[in-house]
């Protein structure tokens, strides 16, 4: 199966990536402080990196961060992550029928696994390792065939966790992304991102050994 990225670790050191990102509108660090830190959205350092405020006013409200009512839930502990990939949600189960739910974008790996995993591995700030195959796919990304440190534009954001099945990697992540105008899309590539703001919170909201529900519907992603 292809993941969207290797099994490959390394030790995490600041990258010396610039420490502001412009969105597709081209405003830079967009958006008013006043509405993003209501929101929880505001500008923050994190581990030497500093992260601009999310333009929450260009977001559709029902993908920020918000607790909900899921009576689903209470068939699983507290504490369980299920991914609702054709929704483009994300929940923590919480005790009584409620739950943090959170807005994602699906990568076209995020199509490719669907089932119960757990935990086994959260990372700060995660060093990128492309797979050989999206190598090969793109030439432009052999330059990091030993991995793209951390940093503002390094595709698993600000934290990673890692899933597993029976002892072994599924290649399948719960990441961070700089880019947040793709929540609540379908992206060209990865598994399942959150913003920056919002996988730091899930960071620190879910044990290690949680275990991850996904489900899938029957969209796919067209191959690119």
């Amino acid at each position: 199966m292809s993941g969207c990225a290797s099994s490959q670790r390394a030790s995490l050191q600041p990258s010396n990536i610039s420490a502001a990102y412009t969105g597709p509108d081209g405003l830079q660090n967009g958006g008013t402080m006043a509405a993003a830190s209501a929101l929880g959205y505001a500008g923050t350092v994190d581990d030497g990196y500093t992260l601009p405020p999310i333009p929450t006013q260009k977001i559709d409200p029902q993908y920020l961060r918000q607790r909900v009512s899921f009576e689903e839930g209470r068939e699983h502990a507290p504490g369980t992550v299920v991914v609702d990939t054709p929704n483009r949600f994300l929940y923590v189960v919480e005790a009584d029928g409620m739950a943090m739910r959170y807005g994602i974008g699906v990568g076209k790996s995020g199509f490719s696994w669907a089932g119960e995993a757990n935990i086994r591995n959260k990372q700060h700030w995660p060093k990128w390792f492309p797979p050989a195959e999206m190598i090969d796919r793109k030439p432009e990304l052999e330059p990091y065939r030993q991995g793209m440190d951390p940093g503002l534009q390094n595709p698993l954001g600000a934290r990673a966790l890692y899933l597993h099945q029976g002892g072994k990697d599924t290649l399948f992540r719960l990441h961070g992304t700089p880019e947040w105008w793709t929540i609540g899309t379908a992206a060209s590539s990865g598994c399942i991102r959150l913003m920056n703001q919002d996988i730091i919170d899930l960071y620190e909201r879910v044990p290690m050994d949680a275990k991850v529900v996904v489900r899938q519907g029957s969209e796919r992603l067209a191959a690119r």
